[in-house]
């Protein structure tokens, strides 16, 4: 499940380089995405590649391997912050589509057992 939640934070704040990811959609208003069905289902599709991308959805298609792979350890603290927002939302108001992300970028729940202790502090 933390999956996602690197997934969501990729997608918002994008874009890899060597030590970090770029901090250049760190303003991004994540609150306004959330509250917005049609923005926040457009992210959804085009991470499950069901539809068109933003710059930051390609960037997180792109992201999403290592900052799985490295526990999001390129991530801002603000990217993190995002990221829980994000999860949370997703989880209790879009479940459907949350297990859709999940089954997607985690089928072998590899990441889920990983990362179970962060994912505790994130259902609060």
């Amino acid at each position: 499940m933390h999956t996602v939640t690197l997934l969501v934070a990729a997608a918002l704040v994008a874009a890899a380089s060597a030590a970090s990811y770029t901090n250049k959609f760190d303003n991004i208003d994540v609150d306004r995405i959330l509250s917005n069905d049609r923005i926040l289902t457009q992210y959804i599709k085009c991470l499950m590649e069901e539809g068109s991308c933003t710059n930051e959805g390609r960037e997180l298609k792109k992201t999403l391997p290592d900052a799985l792979k490295t526990g999001c350890s390129k991530c801002t603290e603000k990217q993190k912050a995002a990221t829980d927002k994000v999860i949370r939302h997703l989880r209790k108001n879009k479940s459907h589509d949350w297990n859709r992300l999940v089954n997607k970028y985690d089928p072998n729940g590899e990441f889920r057992s990983k990362y179970e202790a962060r994912l505790s502090d994130a259902r609060r």
